[in-house]
């Protein structure tokens, strides 16, 4: 179970939730790891790069910010 805190209004009506920063980042992750494997699903079948291929491409991502 996740304890959670709940924010109200004036009106004693719910308007947000705090959750502990650690429960957070895990929901996060999970959530990015589900929409990863999501697109990898999309995109099955496309082309495919070699090690060498993928590190110069990653260096570039690098660069690039």
């Amino acid at each position: 179970m996740i304890r959670k805190q709940y924010i109200v209004d004036e009106k004693n009506r719910r308007v947000a939730v705090q959750i502990p920063i650690d429960v957070f980042e895990k929901l996060e992750e999970t959530l990015e790891n589900y929409g990863l494997v999501q697109l990898m699903k999309e995109n099955e079948g496309s082309e495919v790069l070699s090690i060498s291929e993928a590190k110069s491409y990653y260096d570039g991502l690098e660069k690039a910010q």
